[in-house]
């Protein structure tokens, strides 16, 4: 989950995919989605101020996703937070070793500024109040058993500012198979 308060940058991977399901879920119950946010599995939130972002940064982040390799995953999964519903992808690991990679270039910036325990990867569907999870998980539901999992491809990282209020792609990252030359 991400919120579009204060100014930040976020590495994300888009999940177009899952838009036919979740678009108008989203555009109702998640303010990320009115700030701007894709659909999306969110790798490190919040990352540094887009103005220290420079291009040893990127590569920096480049290399230390080198050697994790692109992946396909699910969405067949509903989960919760307290105040949030959510897709989980299957498999998770994937996207815990994209966080984990980033966490070890650039140690003062954990998942979420720290404040949770472990790594869950998910995509965040809706946020509110009991009445409001029900309603979207009902919804949900309902969307997953007539068109049934989503599968999608994780190829690339994006790089996410929300400098002017919105969120937009600033940069992406590709993921590269082994033995392919970076260019």
């Amino acid at each position: 989950m991400i919120d579009g308060a204060a100014p930040a940058t976020a590495f994300v991977v888009a999940v177009p995919e899952a838009d036919p399901l979740v678009a108008v879920l989203r555009s109702r119950f998640d303010p990320s989605a009115t700030a701007g946010m894709p659909a999306h599995i969110t790798v490190l939130y919040p990352f540094m101020p887009a103005a220290q972002v420079t291009p040893e940064v990127l590569a920096r982040a480049a290399d230390a996703l080198q050697g994790l390799e692109p992946f396909q995953f699910l969405l067949a999964r509903v989960g919760r937070f307290p105040g949030v519903l959510y897709l989980a992808p299957e498999p998770a690991a994937p996207f815990v070793a994209l966080t984990e990679a980033l966490v070890r270039a650039f140690p003062a910036f954990p998942p979420f500024g720290g404040v949770h325990d472990g790594i869950v990867p998910h995509l965040t569907v809706a946020q509110g109040d009991e009445p409001t999870m029900q309603q979207a998980a009902a919804e949900l539901h309902a969307g997953l058993s007539v068109r049934g999992p989503i599968a999608a491809p994780c190829r690339e990282l994006y790089l996410l500012q929300n400098s002017s209020g919105r969120w937009c792609e600033w940069q992406r990252l590709p993921l590269r198979c082994k033995g392919t030359p970076v260019p």
